[in-house]
């Protein structure tokens, strides 16, 4: 694989808040009789529910892969726009890997609202259980099953870094970025989003640049985009 210049990173942080109660699931291999059926994943230090970053960094890709595709279905990775995969990364391309453009980190809980869900009477620490029926659609059997939820009114701290890798692509990279962010905000993180599951909305983006060149890179086009 052939390493890129690095002009700079731009560094993204924005707030990032549930409209409504989100699940992204925990591995579980067993769950006993009365407990909690999926439950979520959580930062096992301080065991407040997290947003991993490749969840993200895969739901993004999913949603802008269906965007900007002309073709009536994808098949995989090779069927992506080239534009994707310098963005995202992808293991062989032509006979060559390409390194991602884009870094995701875990989001956590922000401050303030973690400490005013630690004053409310949830059902676990930072969640709440949310009961739902299953329909057997031939026997017509209800299976009641616990979902655990972060709920909606959390907020998150979210970052993201982009390499600065081509001075010429990166206003083109920026606005596929922003399109993705916008599609999932009009989409859902995490499972059950077809029952309402994982709606989010960002909060207004603060943009800092690391320059690492002797080019010079306007931050103020890109503040623009963001607003």
């Amino acid at each position: 694989m052939a390493i890129s210049k690095l002009y700079g990173k731009l560094k993204f942080k924005a707030s990032l808040k549930l409209i409504t109660g989100m699940h992204i699931s925990s591995s579980s291999d067993f769950s006993a009789i009365g407990a909690v059926d999926t439950v979520v994943i959580r930062d096992p230090f301080t065991y407040e529910p997290i947003i991993p970053g490749s969840s993200l960094k895969g739901k993004l890709r999913y949603l802008l892969s269906r965007v900007t595709t002309d073709k009536k279905e994808i098949s995989g990775l090779m069927d992506e726009r080239v534009e994707l995969k310098r963005l995202f990364g992808t293991a062989v391309d032509d006979g060559e890997s390409r390194q991602s453009r884009l870094q995701f980190y875990d989001v956590r809980l922000m401050e303030k609202s973690r400490d005013k869900m630690q004053k409310m009477d949830f059902d676990l620490p930072y969640t709440e259980i949310k009961f739902e029926n299953t329909i057997d659609r031939i026997t017509g059997m209800a299976n009641p099953r616990q979902i655990e939820r972060v709920p909606a009114g959390a907020e998150f701290n979210f970052q993201l870094v982009y390499n600065i890798e081509s001075l010429d692509e990166m206003m083109k990279d920026l606005e596929l970025l922003k399109t993705g962010l916008e599609v999932l905000q009009m989409d859902y993180i995490g499972g059950h989003g077809s029952r309402g599951y994982g709606k989010v909305t960002f909060g207004l983006f603060e943009i800092e640049l690391k320059n690492y060149s002797e080019e010079s890179i306007d931050l103020q086009p890109i503040q623009n985009m963001f607003k």
